[in-house]
């Protein structure tokens, strides 16, 4: 299922807090840094149009929020949608997530993290690209608080029951967990557009959550 094109974003808009490219990040992460606080961290990883930052920056704005996007014009148009809405406590970082978690955040500095729908790589030579490897999972592991989750959902039966298979054997994360199917109140009442694509088609969706003890 390929992306869409995207809306046109307003040149007016003034993206200088919510979209940053990932080298200009100082290193290693620090909040007060970016977000002039220290508050529960929480990572989405592949942020995409931005539906999932937008919903709960709005609805936690005791939490700070970051949003993780290869794609440039994705990562603006996502930081175009927080910068409209005025939030101050969630930005979009343009670049690699892998080398974000692996470089940038400490240990025990994220109380949740966040991956919905990666690419599945569904050729045999690509799935080496797949985000869900051993690599990121030690360091989702590593990043997270105690007591801190990891939550990840597909619409890929395959890539589900590999990462669970991963995460069981490279972390000591406890999982998986079931996550109940939510019930949408109205037309865009879904964790991220891609989530609204699949159940509006009738797809299936594989969710789990896991945890640091």
């Amino acid at each position: 299922m390929g992306r869409r094109a995207l809306r046109k974003i307003d040149p007016n808009l003034d993206l200088s807090f919510h979209y940053r490219e990932l080298e200009a990040i100082p290193k290693p992460w620090q909040s007060d840094q970016i977000f002039g606080r220290v508050a529960p961290l929480e990572v989405e990883v592949g942020s995409g149009k931005g539906l999932f930052l937008r919903q709960v920056s709005v609805a936690h704005p005791e939490r700070d929020f970051i949003g993780l996007e290869v794609s440039q014009k994705y990562a603006r148009f996502s930081a175009a949608g927080l910068a409209k809405l005025g939030v101050r406590n969630a930005i979009v970082i343009h670049g690699d997530a892998l080398r974000f978690f692996a470089e940038w955040l400490p240990d025990c500095s994220v109380e949740a993290v966040h991956v919905y729908f990666p690419d599945p790589w569904w050729k045999k030579r690509h799935k080496k690209r797949r985000v869900m490897k051993e690599s990121f999972l030690r360091d989702v592991e590593r990043v997270l608080t105690p007591g801190g989750r990891l939550h990840f959902w597909t619409d890929v039966e395959e890539y589900f029951q590999t990462t669970l298979e991963l995460l069981k054997a490279n972390t000591r994360l406890t999982g998986p967990f079931p996550v109940p199917e939510h019930t949408p109140q109205h037309d865009m009442d879904y964790r991220t557009h891609f989530e609204r694509r699949v159940r509006l088609q009738g797809g299936t969706i594989y969710r789990a959550e896991f945890a640091k003890e």
